[in-house]
């Protein structure tokens, strides 16, 4: 898995990928000119295009390349990561999309203000998406990391620095107008990039007459060497003989070793020759043998499977309702009604990206199963073409994942910037064009400092966590803010602090390496790791407890601001916010 020579093709697809952005970028920033074209590309963007650019940086790193990953580790119980991703939409269509257009807003923070009336509930709000987004933004600079090490041979933290330059560069030039026209490209060339090798190993298999249901473990084909590049604990589930070199166990091995049935650690370093036929240990907690994996109710590593998958579910589908860089584009429709279909759009884009990721991860399991030592099973989409597909067309395909896999990181992390440096320019500076820049790259530098370092896990697994910061924080005052009149600021920010400092306490432990094992932690470990099925109810019940306990501060023009929010386009209520910027 490593010392291979780096093929040229790889290095093209790569350089072509980031100059394309850069040039359609720059091509974003001659059409950008006014604050409204950097924070909202002045509420000018179709429908069609809008999805487009919505799918394209919402499918982030955890989408192109974690979602594989966790369903090659632990089959049936992740799908519901892709399920939850495409799911969500269907809440934002039905509560959120537009009425939040039709408030006029440019901002989260803007719509807490316009609908309580506060603003030093802007400013906490603000502060709220500027965490979201540079909790977010780590996970992207990680997976741009390990991609580009994997495929160039560099350090991890060099590729992390150079996506971020590139997507500091476009937010820079042109904000929203510019990565825009970044974005939609770039959903269209992760499909390709993801369905052509899917559609090519889909026939292979096929041709091959492979089977899925075996209750045998994962096996390698051919003698392979793993390298362990973070530490990790792996179960054995039959004897099995390897050549180790590095540290087992806390001691130093270096020659044949016998393992039994049962749990190892592995330090970051080590590496294992398997022998060809032999039985690959996967990461503790996922199930090890083929019938078991394809049986939901292993939940994703851990004790109290079942609360784990629930707990996702939860943070998954009410988080997308709370995502910054995914709100901020509502803003950018002419309309409420553009808005919805919009919403409508993006679910049939994403739902038809995410098929091709979960065969992926089946033919992982099935073709490069060492990966399920390493605590690196990201990696499986791009060792997966050119270790089934030998020749110039393994290396093609590699090729076009590669691609792929950086449009992912940059379409993410440029939406991300776009948003928390909007919040910052309006309620932290002045709102002028170059308050903007200003705040992008200080936005942009502080995730990448935090994703050099801080411990990386499963993209998808941090991902997750950052939802569970939204659905407990951003997501029940949207819901709570357009559908309850009852609402107050004093409740709001109970809500936001409560949910907020709940989640994100858990997601910043997550960070660090999580709880230690033990006995007596079992249910601290998933709490901390799957919190949103205890926040998200917790931050709903405090904004509804506290705005009851101070139901005398509810807004007196309540009723003019949810005709506002609620009555059709064509009345023409909502005009006069739209002139502000």
């Amino acid at each position: 898995m490593s010392g291979q020579p780096i093929p040229l093709v790889t290095v093209v697809a790569l350089v072509i990928a980031a100059v394309a952005t850069v040039v359609i970028g720059f091509y974003g920033v001659r059409l950008a000119r006014t604050t409204s074209d950097f924070l909202v590309a002045s509420r000018s963007v179709g429908s069609r295009w809008n999805a487009a650019a919505i799918s394209g940086e919402y499918l982030s790193a955890a989408s192109f390349l974690g979602v594989a990953g966790l369903i090659a580790k632990y089959g049936a119980d992740a799908l519901w990561y892709p399920v939850g991703f495409t799911a969500g939409y269907l809440g934002l269509l039905l509560f959120v999309a537009a009425p939040l257009r039709r408030s006029g807003a440019y901002t989260v923070p803007d719509f807490a203000e316009f609908r309580l009336g506060s603003k030093r509930l802007r400013l906490l709000a603000m502060l709220v998406v500027a965490v979201i987004c540079v909790l977010y933004m780590v996970p992207q600079f990680q997976g741009a990391g390990l991609a580009l090490g994997i495929l160039l041979g560099i350090p991890m933290w060099v590729g992390a620095v150079v996506v971020a330059l590139i997507v500091i560069a476009n937010v820079v030039g042109g904000g929203m107008r510019s990565i825009t026209f970044v974005q939609a490209f770039q959903y269209w060339l992760k499909l390709t990039a993801v369905a052509v090798p899917a559609l090519v190993l889909t026939f292979h298999f096929l041709g091959a007459g492979g089977g899925l249901g075996t209750p045998a473990p994962p096996t390698v084909t051919d003698r392979t060497t793993v390298d362990v590049t973070t530490d990790v604990i792996v179960q054995v589930s039959q004897p099995l003989s390897v050549t180790a070199s590095g540290v087992l166990d806390g001691n130093p091995v270096d020659g044949p070793v016998a393992l039994g049935v049962g749990e190892y650690e592995l330090s970051a370093g080590t590496a294992l020759v398997l022998d060809a036929g032999a039985a690959v240990p996967v990461v503790a907690g996922a199930p090890p043998t083929g019938a078991q994996w394809l049986d939901p109710g292993w939940g994703l590593g851990g004790t109290h499977p079942l609360f784990q998958v629930y707990s996702l579910i939860v943070g998954i589908f009410l988080g997308t309702m709370g995502l910054p860089h995914v709100l901020v584009r509502f803003y950018t429709n002419p309309d409420g009604r553009t808005a919805r279909t919009t919403s409508l759009a993006v679910i049939g884009l994403v739902g038809v990206f995410y098929l091709f990721p979960i065969l992926l991860g089946v033919f992982a399991r099935l073709w490069v199963p060492q990966l399920l030592i390493t605590g690196t099973s990201d990696a499986a989409v791009l060792l997966l073409p050119a270790s089934v597909v030998s020749g110039v067309g393994g290396q093609v395909l590699a090729a076009l994942v590669a691609a792929g896999a950086i449009a992912a990181f940059l379409a993410t992390s440029s939406g991300l910037l776009v948003s928390v440096a909007g919040v910052l320019s309006t309620d932290v500076m002045k709102g002028r064009i170059r308050d903007f820049r200003v705040a992008a790259v200080v936005a942009g530098a502080v995730p990448l400092a935090l994703a050099i370092g801080v411990a990386s896990i499963d993209l998808s697994r941090t991902v997750g966590m950052v939802f569970a910061v939204a659905a407990s924080t951003l997501c029940p005052l949207l819901v709570l803010g357009i559908w309850w009149r009852g609402l107050t600021a004093a409740g709001a920010a109970a809500g936001l602090i409560v949910g907020g400092v709940a989640s994100g306490s858990a997601a910043l432990v997550t960070s660090f390496g999580g709880v230690g094992s033990g006995p007596w932690n079992g249910w601290l470990q998933v709490l901390v790791g799957y919190p949103a099925a205890v926040t998200v109810p917790l931050a709903f019940l405090t904004m509804v407890v506290v705005s009851r306990a101070t139901r005398g501060s509810i807004p007196a023009d309540v009723a003019r601001t949810f005709t506002r929010m609620h009555a059709p386009e064509r009345l023409g209520v909502g005009r006069d916010r739209e002139r502000d910027l």
